[in-house]
């Protein structure tokens, strides 16, 4: 008799193949990498095929794995599925996040849209504000949850996505070429701002602070304006602009970490699911990194 497929292998089977790495996946899944990898082996097992092949940077799936994808989806969103259909109660009561501004108009906004109209009971706060703030408002019992920015992987939180930071200039404007380079930064000098002067001067880039602001969305209006190139997250990057590339004599400033704290105080069903909803939205980010 053949042995059933476990539920819970595939699950973790489908993070592995849609972040493409065994790392980011047990970030996802709470498990560490060699239980994530024991899981891999223990279904490549049951089945008789390899599922996937290492790669320099992560896995990639086999013939048989991307066989398997499809059905693994299906067995996952079924789960899903019946697990919300026979909730006892909806949920409710408040959850209080924070999220970082880069985000306000991009990722985050229709994500807490979603998560509100799935459960319109729950009191959902959002504070936008800077990674020092967010810790410190989880520590004070502020914030349930906190999005953040760091610049190495800690043992706190979970890894939501790595998103780079780098160089952009406006496609209408030519300001990257000016020599000294004009550039935005932030109004309070930070990681962000040491990270991005330090590799121009790598680089041997002579540069000038033209505009200074507080919110990254200062920054996008900068460059799109053609006052200044600034720094952004490669996600968060306008339409209307570029990334500064290796080509254009730019190097790349960092790859920041955004990662998922929880209130160490405790939790609650609906602090639970928003976080599950907040890996799914960060999803995009973390194939297109992998």
């Amino acid at each position: 008799m053949a042995v059933p497929l476990d539920s819970d292998l595939m699950r973790t089977f489908l993070e592995v193949a849609e972040t493409g790495s065994v790392t980011r996946a047990a970030d996802v899944v709470g498990r560490t990498q060699s239980a994530v990898s024991m899981q891999v082996r223990r279904l490549e097992d049951i089945l008789g095929q390899r599922l996937f092949e290492r790669q320099a940077r992560g896995v990639a799936l086999t013939q048989d794995g991307k066989r398997l994808l499809p059905y693994a989806r299906r067995v996952v969103q079924c789960l899903d599925e019946a697990a919300m259909a026979l909730r006892h109660r909806p949920l409710n009561g408040p959850v209080r996040i924070g999220i970082p501004e880069e985000y306000c108009e991009t990722i985050l906004p229709a994500a807490l849209a979603r998560f509100g109209e799935r459960h319109p009971d729950v009191d959902v706060f959002v504070r936008c504000d800077h990674s020092d703030a967010q810790i410190a408002s989880l520590a004070a019992n502020d914030l349930d949850l906190a999005i953040i920015f760091e610049k190495s992987r800690s043992s706190e939180g979970q890894l939501l996505a790595i998103d780079p930071t780098v160089w952009v200039t406006s496609l209408a404007h030519s300001q990257h070429l000016r020599r000294p380079l004009p550039i935005a930064l932030y109004v309070n000098p930070d990681w962000c701002n040491d990270y991005a002067t330090q590799s121009l001067e790598k680089a041997g880039i002579d540069y000038r602070i033209a505009f200074v602001c507080d919110p990254s969305a200062g920054l996008r209006v900068a460059v799109q304006e053609g006052l200044a190139v600034t720094f952004l997250t490669r996600s968060t990057i306008p339409s209307d602009c570029r990334e500064l590339t290796a080509e254009d004599g730019f190097p790349p400033i960092d790859s920041a970490l955004v990662v998922l704290r929880r209130n160490l105080a405790g939790t609650t069903p609906a602090v639970d699911a928003l976080v599950r909803l907040l890996h799914d939205a960060f999803k995009p980010l973390t194939q297109s990194a992998a």
